[in-house]
């Protein structure tokens, strides 16, 4: 497969102009593209600038409101974010500059956001936080791919979940996983390049286990854990749409295509000051990495992620005719 080599300013920058043409405006999209171009750097395009094409034909389609900014409501720990149902992740932003405050004072802060759309690469919304020498659990539901256990209609999304602690030094801690056994994202990827899925990833309409992505798109993906996995994500739909109003995932339109109404998603985020507990947390929390890494073979959650990152630091590439189109339609 041929690739384009960007830096990441480049990949930022075009990312911004091809939401531009779709009507929105560059201080909403700037978090849009960094979103995007991270997740690229991290290893993982089902999330990164593959999904661009999607929210811009969704903007034009007006699926989702391209020049939606998010409000903010606090009532004492809880912060309420209207997302407008534009996309996510300037109301992420906004929520998390809204936690930042409220634990500060607090201690804690219990955020809700409503009228969402793709959370994205989850741990992008905690890391920050630990970065910062706070503690950060982040929570969102998506569109209905998995079905309860037992059943064969899908009724939750893949709802992923994230969490983020700081260490005493370096990098911290990262937990990032969705409640199926792959991110749905990597079943469309292959669904577009035309190539088989492993077996264990998903489901035909059928309940069957599938290796063809069309099957799989259209069957249902498999709860990592089996039922305990499909328990946690009853679990975070709860967390997100029922605190916050909006759509379940069984209600909730597809994030692949411009067709019907907003999917209407929503995210929970808890975030907490570990000075305001038992002092010396980082000093607890390194004494069991320590014990995990002292095991041959062991590593820390999250440290393949930040390798990733690592070894793009400066560039990413991205296939050849992922580029063609969103210069085409950043070129309008």
């Amino acid at each position: 497969m041929s690739t384009t080599t960007l830096s990441l300013a480049d990949a930022r920058q075009l990312v911004v102009d091809v939401f531009a043409k779709a009507g929105m405006p560059a201080h909403l999209a700037a978090p849009a593209a960094q979103a995007l171009v991270m997740a690229e750097q991290e290893g993982l395009p089902s999330h990164g600038l593959a999904r661009a094409p999607f929210y811009a034909a969704q903007m034009v389609a007006g699926k989702v409101v391209a020049d939606a900014a998010p409000t903010v409501e606090r009532d004492g720990a809880v912060i309420r974010v209207d997302a407008g149902l534009g996309l996510a992740f300037a109301a992420i932003a906004a929520a998390a500059q809204a936690a930042r405050d409220v634990v500060a004072e607090l201690g804690v802060a219990a955020v809700s956001v409503t009228r969402s759309h793709h959370f994205g690469v989850a741990g992008q919304a905690v890391e920050p936080f630990a970065r910062e020498g706070l503690i950060a659990l982040a929570f969102a539901n998506a569109p209905a791919a998995m079905a309860p256990w037992g059943g064969n209609k899908p009724l939750y999304g893949t709802n992923p979940i994230a969490f983020a602690a700081p260490r005493a030094k370096g990098d911290p801690l990262l937990i990032d996983l969705s409640l199926s056994h792959v991110a749905r994202g990597k079943v469309m990827l292959a669904q577009k390049a035309g190539q088989a899925i492993p077996e264990g990833w998903a489901l035909d309409v059928d309940g069957n286990p599938t290796t063809d992505a069309d099957a799989a798109m259209a069957g249902t993906m498999v709860p990592s854990g089996g039922a305990k996995g499909a328990a946690l994500a009853l679990m975070v739909e709860l967390l997100t749409a029922g605190l916050a109003g909006a759509h379940f995932a069984y209600q909730a339109s597809s994030l692949f295509d411009d067709k019907g109404p907003a999917p209407n998603l929503a995210h929970f985020m808890l975030v907490l000051d570990p000075a305001r507990f038992a002092p010396g947390f980082t000093d607890r929390a390194e004494a069991i990495f320590a014990a995990i890494e002292s095991q041959d073979g062991a590593r820390l959650p999250g440290a393949r992620r930040m390798a990733e990152r690592a070894s793009r630091a400066d560039q990413i590439d991205i296939p050849q005719q992922l580029y063609d189109t969103l210069t085409g339609l950043a070129r309008g």
